[in-house]
């Protein structure tokens, strides 16, 4: 009977944690946070308002990890142009072309995605309706 109890337990544990997770899926994140500043020079400086390295003045930059973070964030960029970068659909400001997806939204939109036009794969959407391209229904994803 203890045995018994115990893999109730474990069952009611895993199910809760996995419905939490999947709670979290898919919702925006709306916590605040903090931007760090380092020096170029002494990267053990770490500051949350940017100014100047108490050590040798020089002005302090985002770190290397929060570049990373504000590239991620723009979303489309130009396939000629790799600086031109927004953080929603449009044309280049260069060249005119169309702004793609970046990879992470790609793949973010892969998993999100529960229809498709089966001839433009790229046209997705979490409800039926009619691909914006050449009009056809768009199909339910099977995985």
């Amino acid at each position: 009977m203890k045995a018994f109890k115990m893999l109730v337990m474990a069952a009611l544990t895993i199910m809760t944690v996995s419905a939490h997770a999947q709670e979290k899926a898919g919702k925006k994140d709306t916590l605040k946070h903090v931007t760090l500043y380092s020096c170029p020079m002494h990267d053990t400086v770490a500051m949350k308002k940017p100014g100047n390295c108490p050590v040798c003045g020089m002005k302090l930059e985002r770190s290397k990890k929060e570049q990373m973070k504000a590239a991620v964030t723009k979303n489309y960029s130009c396939p000629m142009h790799a600086e031109v970068t927004s953080n929603k659909p449009g044309k280049c400001s260069k060249c005119g072309m169309d702004l793609n997806l970046s990879p992470k939204e790609k793949m973010k939109r892969e998993v999100m995605k529960t229809y498709s036009c089966p001839m433009h794969s790229d046209i997705t959407s979490d409800k039926p309706g009619k691909c914006s391209k050449c009009g056809m229904d768009l199909k339910k994803k099977t995985n």
